[in-house]
């Protein structure tokens, strides 16, 4: 049961400025809090300001807006009670085991026999006695990792930060590894009093955790929260914490409509499309359609089938849904009558299909065509749109919009775009209906 509390963060905000000058907004109005005796875990899609989000709580960056505290007290650089454990290792290549795991220590002063002692006891807990002389070059990532976690709980801190700790691993060291700081926590064995992990694995966060943290949009908000309530040890296996994952996997795979898009998209040309390939969504079609799912998938079980990154599939997903080639509900992802034609369809009428859709679908590639259409010479430079995009939205999400929306639109064979000059134009077998004639000749 969640104990007093830690760590609160209230209204907070971050943005940056990128190296063109302009400002990209990362976190917007974070309300969010840590408690005694709790694992946290924090999800959301790559962009949504996670790993910045971690570092605000460990007063390695500072928030521009809102507040933090620990222990009701604000936070203004460094915490000496919070520890971070990286998915990079981090590790000094030219140091040992022992030598990286006393670093911390080192840098607070204290004596060589005491880092010694606690650098023992940490390298015991971990399993990783004997290997103290090694060096990292020497080790294993599952090793590596362990070290990178011994390190941060040699400083003995009351909150241990975990930014993809387990992503860089294989599937089943990274597994072990979990169920091993499961274990220690269960028994009472880590020197700590709350865990955040920030991870993209929906499965291994609803495993680990007493309480799930959902971050959505860009910038990243709080989406929702929800009770991790089974009890531990689980599995994905478990009636209750399948119905969980499934849950979560419909959060992360559909946007809020405060984001600015989802099955149904405002008649407002600037919101967010979803970052999705093309190759990506016909993968995702003709896995779904063959068997064993024949059309309908739970989507966990789909996304471990198809073995990519969550953050390339939930783009995917939504647009399937966006484009009216596939339904999602509850965790579970449908063909639709027209997905189960369009995976059946030779090249050129799927791509037919796929520009229909377009048009009907999503405004901003009707408004294109329409535009285009209108013009005599059948072009128009691509400024008209971005500027257009830039009212509703910051500049980088601008760009990242109209870049899908310019795939999407090739492959539909609805427009095309020539990087070299800048300019929107209809694809050239496109004729004026009145004259005969090929639009831009």
């Amino acid at each position: 049961m969640a104990g007093d509390l830690l760590m609160e963060l209230v209204g907070v905000a971050k943005s940056f400025r990128a190296a063109d000058g302009t400002v990209r907004g990362v976190l917007e109005g974070v309300e969010a809090a840590l408690h005694e005796n709790e694992i946290v875990a924090l999800l959301g899609r790559s962009g949504s300001g996670k790993s910045t989000l971690l570092r605000i709580m460990a007063g390695l960056v500072r928030a521009d807006r809102g507040s933090v505290t620990y222990r009701r007290r604000p936070v203004e650089g460094p915490v000496p009670d919070v520890a971070m454990v990286f998915q990079s290792f981090a590790l000094f290549p030219w140091l040992t085991v022992q030598q990286n795991v006393e670093l911390g220590l080192e840098a607070r002063g204290v004596p060589r026999a005491e880092r010694g002692r606690r650098a023992n006891a940490v390298l015991q807990l971990m399993g990783l006695s004997g290997f103290g002389g090694a060096l990292p070059r020497e080790l294993s990532g599952g090793m590596k990792q362990r070290v990178g976690i011994a390190r941060a709980l040699v400083v003995e801190p009351v909150i241990l930060l975990m930014d993809e700790a387990f992503s860089a691993l294989d599937v089943l060291t990274g597994e072990t590894l979990r169920n091993d700081i499961l274990a220690l926590w269960e028994t009472g064995r880590l020197p700590i009093k709350s865990i955040l992990v920030v991870s993209h694995n929906i499965e291994e966060a609803v495993i680990m955790a007493d309480r799930l943290v959902i971050l959505g949009g860009e910038p990243g908000r709080l989406r929702s929260e929800i009770a991790v309530t089974p009890p531990r040890p689980r599995t994905v296996d478990d009636p209750e914490v399948r119905a969980l994952i499934d849950e979560v996997y419909g959060l992360m795979t559909m946007r809020h409509p405060a984001e600015g898009a989802g099955a149904r998209p405002p008649a407002r040309l600037g919101y967010r499309l979803p970052k999705a390939d093309i190759f990506h969504l016909e993968g995702v079609l003709h896995r779904l359609s063959e068997s064993p799912f024949n059309g309908h998938a739970d989507l966990p079980h789909l996304t471990e089938e198809l073995a990519l990154p969550g953050d390339d599939l939930y783009p995917a997903y939504e647009a399937l849904a966006l484009l009216g080639l596939a339904l999602m509900e509850k965790g579970d992802i449908t063909l639709t009558p027209l997905g189960h034609r369009y995976v059946r369809a030779e090249q050129s009428q799927r791509q037919e299909i796929f520009g229909q859709q377009l048009l009907t679908h999503v405004p901003l590639a009707a408004h294109i065509r329409r535009t285009l259409e209108q013009e005599p010479t059948g072009a128009v430079p691509a400024r008209d749109v971005t500027e257009l995009l830039e009212k509703f939205l910051e500049a980088p999400e601008a760009r990242q919009v109209f870049g899908v929306a310019v795939e999407w639109g090739r492959y539909g064979e609805v427009y095309e775009y020539d990087y070299h000059t800048g300019r929107l134009a209809l694809p050239e077998e496109d004729e004026d209906a009145e004259t005969g004639e090929k639009r831009g000749e």
